[in-house]
């Protein structure tokens, strides 16, 4: 039997037990409370290399390489930007992807000599932290359409307005400089990677990719937390073959360009089956337009219009129109060009430059096929036996009825309705066979 006294010692000893526990939980909570949590417990920084125009191709590889360091629990993503602008869906794609990333996005414009200009500024805006590297400069976002022309009248003041807001907005939410970004839509202003840091427009300036993750190292972020990175521990996430294919045709003047051709050599290939090459090269051709297609805002009735024009370019080659099928298939394929992209931005209309001239040469081709088969198909035959047919002969063997015929340097086996004595012309009405149906070619003259 246990003794009063050390019942009460044992009780004592749960209690003490029980209030040090409340007491180490309690501290650890204040102490997870007041201190950010660290990210990333792999230490490990993702990289991205952009060095081109921003297209779709940009915006999908982008996106794939976020989700991608996400999923494998890396703790930040280093943006290497070099660009000279691009596509402004392209680039809202991208800012928007930036934005929604759980995980800390670092934007660095490098190297040396590298600019992130009209869509890359946003881009730049769009990040957690962005970064500079010597010798670099950021700006001139003033929006321009797909040709490098400038946006007149209207249309500009829309497009400009629209594009300022966006920037503002991103700017703000970032705590940058929104006045500078609106200078640099609306006054196409640049600035050195010094002036960008001292206008509040990136947040530093490092020598290299290992220095910015130095200086990044331990930096706590709005939402975020601390971060927390090794900088041995680095992943270059390279392009895909598909990314390649798509940034490069992504271009809607290049998707144009490849419908056009992927048409031209369908359109060859049923006008004379068996050429074989034309074909093959058309379909590969449209199978790279409708890839790039379905990246870019297509408007269906422009296809719709476009497959028209190519309907009434066939019919030509099976009616009688003198030319209005023609000129139908050219007035479609007209306005299914001007139709075919659809969007705000100027950027994603077809350039006047790559128009004109490939509606010129794509019609040209149409009508010149369409009238070579048509003649084809009327013209007399001059191979085979329908060439026979209405060629002059004289008779060689009296035709009571049967008999024989010279006609095109051969004897032929000849039957004839009328009988028809040695050495009259006559003209071949049909070919059964090895057999001519044949009639005089002119009166006969009556026999003495």
């Amino acid at each position: 039997m246990i003794p009063n006294g050390h019942k009460q010692t044992g009780v004592a000893g749960v209690g003490c037990f029980i209030r040090f526990g409340i007491a180490v939980w309690t501290v650890s909570a204040l102490l997870a409370i007041g201190l950010p949590p660290a990210l990333g417990a792999s230490g490990d920084v993702y990289i991205l290399r952009v060095s081109d125009a921003i297209s779709p191709g940009t915006a999908e590889f982008i996106h794939s390489g976020l989700k991608k360091a996400e999923k494998e629990g890396a703790a930040c993503v280093v943006i290497e930007l070099d660009t000279p602008g691009g596509l402004a869906e392209s680039m809202r794609t991208i800012v928007q992807d930036i934005l929604a990333s759980p995980l800390p996005v670092v934007v660095y414009v490098t190297p040396g000599g590298a600019r992130a200009a009209s869509a890359g500024v946003m881009i730049t805006m769009a990040a957690d932290i962005a970064a500079m590297a010597p010798g670099t400069n950021i700006g001139a976002a003033h929006p321009v359409g797909a040709g490098g022309q400038d946006v007149e009248g209207k249309m500009s003041d829309k497009v400009v307005n629209d594009m300022v807001a966006h920037a503002r907005s991103v700017a703000e939410r970032r705590g940058r400089n929104p006045q500078w970004v609106e200078k640099a839509i609306r006054e196409s202003v640049s600035a050195t990677e010094t002036e960008a840091l001292k206008e509040g427009v990136i947040d530093l300036i490092a020598a290299d990719t290992g220095d910015l993750i130095r200086q990044i190292n331990g930096r706590t972020l709005a939402g975020k937390g601390r971060l927390e990175i090794d900088p041995q521990r680095t992943t270059v996430i390279a392009e895909g073959l598909r990314t390649k294919i798509l940034r490069a045709i992504s271009n809607p003047n290049i998707a144009y360009l490849l419908l056009m051709i992927g048409l031209a050599g369908i359109y060859f290939e049923l006008a004379h089956p068996g050429a074989i090459l034309p074909g093959v090269v058309g379909g590969i051709c449209l199978v790279l337009a409708f890839f790039a297609l379905q990246t870019l805002p297509v408007n269906f009735a422009g296809v719709l219009l476009i497959a028209l024009a190519v309907v009434f370019f066939i019919l030509e080659m099976k009616l009688t129109s003198y030319g209005m099928l023609s000129v139908a298939g050219t007035v479609a394929l007209l306005l299914g060009s001007l139709m075919l992209f659809e969007g705000e931005g100027a950027e994603l209309r077809l350039a006047w430059h790559v128009l004109l001239p490939t509606l010129l040469v794509i019609s040209l081709f149409f009508t010149t096929v369409a009238w070579v088969v048509f003649r084809a198909q009327r013209s007399r035959p001059t191979t085979g036996s329908a060439a026979l047919v209405g060629e002059i002969g004289v008779v060689k063997a009296a035709l009571e009825p049967e008999g024989k015929v010279f006609v095109h340097g051969e004897l032929w086996n000849a039957v004839s309705r009328t009988p028809l004595r040695e050495g009259v012309r006559v003209r071949v009405v049909r070919v059964t066979g090895l057999r001519l149906d044949v009639e005089p070619a002119e009166p006969e003259s009556p026999r003495p």
